[in-house]
C-alpha cells in the first residue's frame, strides 16, 4: 500500500490513530531526543503544533470522561473509598488498550485528581503498545521497579493471546508462559509493595470488525480470551473483570473504535467502572476464592 492510495484527510486520520497509541517517550526512554517535543514531531513527521493538538484532544477527552462519572451518585463513593493512601504512586504495566492517551487509566487518574485532590495521588502509565506478558517481564527493571509504586495495576494479555495469520496454530505466547511469566511478575510486585496487585482481564474484540482490518495480520479468538482470563482470575489480589463482561455480552460496537480492538471512550469508561468496582468490594481483594464474585455491570 503507497501514500498515493490515500487522501490527505485519510492520512490525517491515520497520524492521529497512530499518536493516540504511539508513544515514542515510552519507548525509548534512553535516547535524549525524545525529552523535546520538537524532536517527537518530526520524527513522527508532524508540525509539532498538530501534535500537542492532537494530544491535547485525546488528554481532554479523557478529563471529560471523569467530570462525566464524577456526576453519579454511586461513583463519587466508591471514588471516596479506594484503598489509596495518601501520597501513593500508581503504576500500570499493560499494552495497547492502556497505552492510549484517553485510555482507562488515564480517565482513572483525572477521576482520583479531580475527586481526591488532597491525597496527592501519583500515576503512571508504564503501558506500551503491543507487549505480551513476555516483552513486560522484560522492561519490568526499568519501568516498575526503578519507580518504586505503592500499587501496581497489571492489565496484560490481548497480545499473549493473539494468532499471527501466518501461524495461525498458536498463540504468540502460549497458555503455560504467560501463567509463568504473571507468576513472576506478581511475586516481583510482591517484592516491591505490600499493597496487592490489581489485575485486569483483557476484553473480547469485535471480530468480524477485526477482520476487515488488514493492517492487523492477526486474530484475536474468544476461545482463547476465556483461558487467559481464567489464569488472571485465579491470581492473588484484586481482580477486575474477571470474566470479560465489561464490555457487554456480547461486546457492543460502541464500545470500541471502529478497529473493533481499541476500546473507544465509552469501552474505557466502562473498564474504570469495572476497576472501582473491584477496588471498592471487599470480597474481591482475596488471595485464594475469587469465585462468587464475578461481578457484571
Amino acid at each position: 500500500m503507497t501514500d498515493k492510495d490515500f487522501t490527505e484527510s485519510e492520512k490525517k486520520e491515520i497520524l492521529k490513530y497512530l499518536v493516540q497509541f504511539l508513544n515514542i517517550e515510552k519507548r525509548f526512554p534512553l535516547l535524549p531526543g525524545v525529552k523535546d517535543i520538537k524532536s517527537v514531531a518530526l520524527f513522527i513527521g508532524l508540525p509539532v503544533e498538530e501534535l500537542k493538538e492532537i494530544r491535547d484532544e485525546f488528554e481532554e477527552n479523557a478529563k471529560q470522561a471523569a467530570v462525566e462519572l464524577l456526576k453519579e451518585e454511586d461513583i463519587i463513593d466508591k471514588v471516596q473509598n479506594v484503598p489509596f493512601q495518601e501520597g501513593d504512586t500508581i503504576l500500570v504495566l499493560g499494552d495497547s488498550i492502556t497505552d492510549d492517551l484517553q485510555s482507562w487509566f488515564e480517565i482513572f487518574r483525572h477521576l482520583l485528581q479531580i475527586a481526591l485532590p488532597d491525597k496527592n495521588l501519583q500515576f503512571i502509565n508504564a503501558a506500551i503498545a503491543e507487549d505480551t506478558s513476555f516483552n513486560a517481564l522484560q522492561r519490568f527493571d526499568r519501568d516498575v521497579i526503578s519507580q518504586k509504586p505503592d500499587w501496581v495495576i497489571v492489565a496484560l494479555g490481548t497480545f499473549d493471546s493473539m494468532r499471527k495469520n501466518f501461524a495461525a496454530n498458536r498463540t504468540i505466547v502460549s497458555l503455560t508462559e504467560f501463567w509463568e511469566n504473571l507468576n513472576t511478575i506478581g511475586l516481583a510486585i510482591n517484592d516491591i509493595t505490600d499493597n496487592p496487585p490489581i489485575w485486569i482481564t483483557p476484553p473480547p474484540v469485535m471480530k468480524e470488525i477485526m477482520d476487515e482490518t488488514p493492517e492487523f495480520n492477526s486474530i484475536v479468538e474468544e476461545k482463547d480470551l476465556v483461558q487467559y482470563r481464567d489464569v488472571i482470575s485465579g491470581k492473588d489480589g484484586y481482580i477486575v473483570d474477571p470474566i470479560g463482561s465489561r464490555m457487554g455480552r456480547p461486546p457492543e460496537a460502541w464500545n470500541y473504535l471502529n478497529d473493533g480492538f481499541h476500546p473507544s471512550l465509552a469501552g474505557h469508561i466502562n473498564t474504570v467502572k469495572s476497576l472501582l468496582n473491584a477496588l471498592t468490594n471487599k470480597e474481591n481483594h482475596s488471595g485464594h476464592d475469587h469465585h462468587g464474585h464475578h461481578h457484571h455491570d
